[in-house]
């Protein structure tokens, strides 16, 4: 298993729980905005920073379609 996807999915649940939702309710949403490959991709700059940033990233993604910076 590779540092991209444990991150991911640590990601993923950690976003989950942020929000009250399930993980897999979150990997839906991110699949249906076609998102799912870019937050993948988008470990070297998530893993380094505060979890919290990772989080407003995601939030403006699936709101705007665009990161929040």
């Amino acid at each position: 298993m590779s540092k991209e996807f444990k991150f991911f999915t640590f990601l993923l649940e950690s976003y989950a729980k942020y929000k009250g939702v399930t993980a897999a309710e979150v990997l839906k949403i991110l699949d249906e905005k076609n998102l799912t490959d870019f937050v993948y991709n988008m470990y070297e700059i998530y893993h380094i920073e505060a979890i919290e940033n990772a989080f407003m990233d995601i939030d403006s993604l699936i709101k705007t379609g665009r990161t929040a910076w």
